[in-house]
């Protein structure tokens, strides 16, 4: 079998329909047990956006929404979009909607666990936290903490890199072309390819080897200034467009339940990119949670609820309206022969990259829009790469915490190799089975996180005691939260224990 027909297979076995549905059925879940909190406290949300600051332990809410939503903002936006509507119709955009607004209820229950169960690294002082953590404490059950430790970093630091790379470099070679090739390890790769490459790869290392603290500075500019930049280019299209606005939703609603490219590719496609775009469930973005100063669990995770709408709802629905009420896209049918069921752009366009996209904004800007595309697929490409960089290195933290300085520092130098690498991979591929090597990272950690997290909720209800905690301190109209697990029966939570006792003895010595 070929590597392509090897990671098809992988595909076929883990994104069967029962983690399609395992995903929905998780959000829906946890919103009715958080009685939809992503609706009643949007409100709340917002306003903690701004509140937190960072210290020398932890970084800002705000800092900790941007590193997650530089993984959450990235090809799954821009490309991931194209693919959903290219093989699962428009009625799969309505799908990546629904996964968008209950996953946020499981990336509350997810980012205020890894809030909860987070501790200090030994080495640098900050906190570290995420799934791997959660699961060993929360569960009792290191082998399952250690198993998802070693699937994220399989996943961040090999599978998922090099999706975000080739989305840069095809981006670029749409706009320059490939110029003058040359024969690098067997492939004929472009000039203009190989200097996107050059580029990625050299600002990367500056990047990664400065910590948390420089990927935090470095996207909590760049991903609102490009997002919005993105957003409001996209809502000119829509303007200019108005009269389509209507059939455009009609498309999407309509197509949701009668797809065109089939009712099963509609949802699966659709959950399947959506998870990939807003990572709910998908166990990542609890890892930048985990990292941030809070005055109480519970803050972040609504604050991690609010970064799913803001990927899907917002930048995901900004490129699919680009793509529909310009009508540049394609449909490929399901059946082995692949004929288009609507063809308005040439058929070999790939759909598997930001090519209708860049089509789309081309039309009605120019040059300037294909150009915007690619330089918007670079931003949100690279520091997608960064945060799973991050992802990838706390995992080796939780790995090596308790092992020799030599055999942590060796296994972040390894971590970065292995970034560096697989970056220049996918780089240098074409698109097809990187996304599909994308995807079987994605599904593995969807898989491990989901079901992790419903048995902890069986257990015990950590997430839910500390929203309940929250709504009624601020009901109570407190000043200063806090949060003191054993409240609610809640052990090895170590950081919140400490800080519960010290804000204790803080007060006793007021009272003196």
């Amino acid at each position: 079998m070929s590597l392509a027909e090897i990671v098809g297979f992988l595909n076929g076995i883990i994104w069967s329909p029962a983690l399609i549905y395992l995903c929905l059925g998780a959000g829906l879940f946890y919103s009715i047990q958080t009685r939809f909190v992503q609706v009643r406290l949007f409100g709340e949300m917002i306003r903690l956006l701004f509140s937190g600051k960072s210290s020398r332990q932890g970084i800002s809410s705000f800092q900790a929404l941007a590193v997650s939503l530089a993984g959450r903002v990235g090809m799954g936006n821009i490309a991931g979009v194209a693919a959903a509507i290219g093989f699962g119709g428009p009625g799969a955009v309505f799908w990546m909607w629904v996964v968008a607004f209950l996953g946020a209820s499981t990336a509350y229950t997810e980012s205020t666990l890894a809030q909860i169960y987070k501790e200090k690294d030994i080495v640098t002082g900050e906190y570290r936290g995420g799934p791997a953590y959660y699961f060993e404490r929360a569960l009792g059950q290191k082998w399952y903490g250690i198993l998802f430790a070693i699937a994220s970093i399989i996943a961040c630091g090999i599978f998922l890199p090099g999706v975000q790379a080739n989305g840069v470099v095809n981006a670029a070679a749409q706009v320059l072309g490939e110029g003058s090739t040359m024969a690098i390890l067997g492939m004929e790769v472009g000039v203009i390819r190989l200097a996107a490459l050059a580029g990625i790869l050299l600002v990367l290392a500056v990047i990664i080897f400065g910590g948390i603290k420089r990927i935090a500075h470095f996207t909590e500019f760049v991903v609102p200034f490009m997002a919005v930049g993105y957003i409001v280019l996209a809502l000119i299209i829509m303007f200019s467009n108005i009269s389509m606005v209507p059939d455009v939703f009609g498309m999407i609603i309509g197509d949701a339940f009668t797809a065109q490219a089939g009712f099963g590719a509609a949802i699966g496609w659709g959950v399947k990119r959506g998870v990939y775009s807003n990572e709910a469930g998908q166990g990542t973005g609890p890892h930048a949670a985990a990292a941030a100063e809070v005055e109480h669990p519970a803050q972040q995770g609504l604050v991690q609820a609010f970064s799913v709408y803001v990927d899907t709802l917002l930048v995901c629905s900004a490129t699919a309206f680009m793509i529909l009420s310009t009508g540049m896209y394609n449909i490929q049918g399901t059946k082995p022969d692949g004929e288009f069921i609507v063809q308005n752009i040439d058929k070999t366009t790939e759909i598997n990259s930001p090519a209708f996209t860049q089509m789309a904004m081309e039309s009605v800007y120019g040059t300037f829009g294909d150009t915007f595309i690619a330089v918007a697929v670079f931003f949100f490409a690279f520091t997608t790469i960064l945060a799973y960089y991050y992802i990838a290195e706390v995992n080796v933290n939780y790995l090596t915490r308790f092992m020799s300085r030599g055999a942590h520092n060796t296994g972040i130098f390894i971590v970065k190799v292995l970034i560096m690498v697989m970056v220049a991979y996918g780089g240098l591929n074409t698109a097809g089975y990187i996304w599909g090597i994308g995807d079987v990272g994605v599904g593995l950690m969807a898989w491990l996180n989901i079901v992790g997290i419903l048995i902890i909720f069986f257990i015990a209800r950590p997430a839910l005691d500390a929203l309940k905690d929250y709504e009624a301190q601020h009901k109570a109209g407190v000043k200063e939260y806090t949060f003191n697990p054993a409240q609610f029966g809640i052990k090895n939570a170590p950081y919140w224990e400490d800080r519960h006792r010290e804000l204790g003895a803080t007060k006793q010595d007021t009272l003196r």
